[in-house]
């Protein structure tokens, strides 16, 4: 197995005639999209999954790589639990391709008030049979080999793991194509057709395909599909930078978060790092619209947030970007098809500092690849899951605020569920699409 950190996909992709009707049309290449589609399959439904562009190119491959329970709102915990025997049961059936390993998630306390953080979601999650645990600064420098700076203990889930995420994705797309899956890259789909108010196919640029249900998971991009259709949600979509070293000594064992950088240790020998808490936010007409929602989140002090000039050009929040469009027009996701956004430079550099005065025993630390992505985020941190009463027929789960790509399976086993009106085993009115405009208190404890 390779375990490159993040490349764009080379080009080859899933090609073939659009079928004339399918029992389930998932649109997006993601994990979540791509894991629907499997479980779909293996419910016997024949499923095709349009994608833009490339299987897994947006954040899907873009993320940390953190497969973890560690700082989940309450709500995700159970399926952040599933997700984790999900993910094993997958990667066993993979043979191991996908880079999956249990290394520990930890979250290091420069205060008391970090400390008290920690406490407190740890005694909500508790409940749950979590492996969490508070960390004494000893026990730190034991279970994380340091690191040197300010920190005086912190919070550590021993059973958290990782996974390569270009490696992991692309796999599952493979298992899903082997169920019977139909993959079709390069294919946007315009919008649903309805008979009724109700989906009766799906209108891609090679055409139209019938079906009565659909799945939306299209990340950074479906607030603008869901627009299109007369639907509103107050999703946002922040860059956020990471890069990837090359081989390093091993000096660190786990994935730690801490005092604005995080890091975790690549198959190859190397290491991924990244700005934790860190986002940046785009103006565009629907950040105007939903600025006030987002308030309570940005003046919690949880993130570091930071608005920025205009979205550029094509980006889904875009001035210039059009919010309807016929079906037989060029739709913005044509005009886009991966949506790839420069990194940080100057992150970058900052992120590669803090490492290496937290782990000098690394030596240089410098990058062979830095990538940027766009996060889909809601305004209580909590995605949608969720049949949209508007449009019978179609489930939308959207809104992952950057952890989408470890519960993934998880939430894809539940949609394939909802489509079959099947009862998805979780509470999932936390995750309902009419309660994205009530802004929830702020949450006690991080979720990095």
């Amino acid at each position: 197995m390779t375990a490159a950190p993040f490349r764009l996909p080379p080009p080859k992709p899933y090609r073939g005639a659009l079928p004339e009707a399918v029992d389930l049309a998932v649109i997006g290449g993601g994990v979540i999209g791509i894991c629907t589609a499997l479980y779909a399959a293996r419910a016997g439904l024949k499923v095709v999954v349009l994608e833009k562009g490339r299987v897994a190119a947006e954040q899907s491959s873009r993320n940390w790589g953190w497969i973890r329970v560690q700082g989940r709102d309450v709500s995700e915990i159970p399926i952040a639990l599933e997700a984790q025997e999900l993910w094993q049961d997958l990667d066993a059936e993979a043979k191991g391709r996908m880079g999956l390993r249990q290394i520990g998630v930890s979250y290091l306390a420069r205060t008391d008030r970090d400390m008290a953080g920690f406490r407190d979601w740890l005694e909500d999650a508790k409940p749950f049979g979590v492996s969490s645990h508070m960390m004494t600064r000893a026990k730190m420098r034991e279970v994380l080999g340091g690191p040197v700076g300010p920190w005086i203990g912190g919070l550590h889930t021993p059973t958290d793991m990782k996974a390569e995420p270009w490696v992991a994705v692309p796999e599952l797309a493979r298992m899903a194509k082997a169920e019977g899956v139909q993959i079709i890259e390069g294919c946007a789909v315009r919008a649903l057709e309805r008979t009724g108010g109700a989906v009766s196919g799906v209108v891609t640029e090679a055409g139209t395909i019938v079906c009565e249900q659909a799945v939306l998971a299209g990340g950074a991009w479906s607030s603008l599909f869901l627009n299109r259709h007369g639907v509103d949600i107050p999703q946002l979509s922040v860059r956020a930078t990471v890069l990837a070293t090359g081989p390093l000594p091993q000096v660190l064992p786990g994935a730690v978060a801490a005092g604005g950088w995080s890091a975790r240790p690549r198959e190859d020998g190397g290491y991924t790092l990244a700005a934790a808490g860190y986002a940046e936010l785009y103006l565009g007409r629907d950040t105007v619209r939903h600025l006030r929602r987002y308030l309570p989140l940005a003046l919690s002090g949880n993130f570091d947030v930071h608005l920025r000039g205009p979205a550029p050009k094509g980006f889904p929040d875009a001035l210039s970007t059009p919010r309807f469009w016929r079906h037989d027009e060029v739709s913005p996701f044509e005009r886009m098809r991966v949506l790839n956004p420069e990194p940080n430079v100057a992150k970058v550099s900052e992120i590669k500092r803090r490492v290496a005065q937290a782990y000098p025993d690394m030596g240089t630390v410098d990058h062979i690849e830095a990538w940027g992505g766009m996060i889909d985020v809601l305004p209580d941190e909590v995605p949608i899951v969720d049949h949209c009463a508007k449009i019978p027929g179609l489930v939308v789960t959207t809104g992952m605020c950057g952890h989408g790509f470890g519960i993934g399976p998880a939430y894809g086993r539940i949609v394939a569920d909802l489509v079959q009106g099947r009862d998805a085993g979780h509470d999932l009115s936390p995750f309902a699409l009419n309660r994205a405009y009530r802004v929830a208190p702020d949450r006690s404890g991080p979720n990095i």
